[in-house]
């Protein structure tokens, strides 16, 4: 199920791009007749079908909250015309998209939901690295999401990028994922970079002040959308036998080295959660 998870991540990261078939098989390792086949098995849509549905629902949910550009909305979502987007989102909604714009709302309209990643992968920890961390401060898209409807993240990360290496006052190339846990499935999610006191934030981004704090650092292997089995290994298997207790259960942050590649979801990714003492 890793290609599939691969592919549905592909596509999640990449609604401005044009991505082909033959990219996502590449991704994937697999050929594209196999990969189709895996894809319409597992999930009961085609690759066609569900990168049309869910880049047309993104467009839908911006043109909900107002956006004044209906073109670029369509450019952002992969479309190169007004009109071939207008045709596209009448055929998926029956609705044009500035109707949409001016209800100002999705009622009625039935949109397609990220697929989940997160298929069940034995996650395998290293021993961590306990260290003391300094004061961070961390600037960011900050949006809250529903779980059960799969995985948004992707999608958040992939409007946050052109952020990235154009804030004035950065610190460092690394990026991190903020997450902060509410009851039932619902989770606030801040990606971003860390910024010194003096940086230019764009208004529209969040800052989250991060005061001093011991830490342990432990390693995720593999492929970025396994990260939940290596979330729930450090919290069910490697802190309850620790001995440590953590500061703020219902927040870590997620750390992205400077080598990860958005591109393969390959490279130095993290788990930080802050201890006691």
């Amino acid at each position: 199920m890793l290609a599939i998870a691969k592919t549905i991540w592909m596509i999640e990261s990449r609604f401005g791009m044009p991505v082909s078939l033959d990219d996502l098989a590449e991704h994937a390792a697999l050929s594209r007749a196999h990969l189709s086949r895996r894809f319409a098995e597992a999930t009961g849509v085609t690759i066609s079908a569900y990168t049309r549905g869910r880049r047309l629902s993104e467009a839908a949910k911006a043109l909900a909250a107002g956006a004044p550009d209906i073109l670029a909305v369509a450019l952002d979502v992969g479309y190169g015309s007004h009109e071939a987007f207008t045709r596209a989102f009448r055929d998926q909604f029956g609705e044009t998209p500035e109707a949409v714009r001016q209800v100002g709302n999705l009622a009625g309209l039935a949109l397609v939901d990220p697929l989940p990643m997160d298929f069940a992968v034995a996650a395998e920890l290293g021993p961590p690295r306990i260290e003391q961390r300094p004061r961070m401060r961390v600037a960011g898209l900050l949006e809250r999401h529903d779980l059960s409807r799969g995985n948004p993240i992707p999608a958040q990360w992939q409007r946050f990028t052109p952020y990235i290496g154009n804030i004035d006052g950065a610190v460092g190339r690394a990026t991190y994922g903020l997450v902060g846990l509410s009851d039932g499935p619902f989770c606030d999610y801040l990606c971003g970079v860390e910024v010194g006191d003096s940086a230019d934030i764009p208004p529209e981004l969040a800052i989250a002040e991060l005061p001093p704090a011991r830490i342990a650092r432990l390693g995720h292997r593999g492929h970025i959308t396994s990260i939940r089995s290596t979330i729930e290994a450090v919290y069910r298997e490697w802190l309850p036998g620790s001995g440590e207790v953590q500061t703020d259960p219902s927040r870590f942050l997620e750390y992205y080295g400077s080598d990860f590649n958005n591109r393969t979801g390959l490279g130095t990714v993290e788990v930080w959660i802050g201890l006691r003492g």
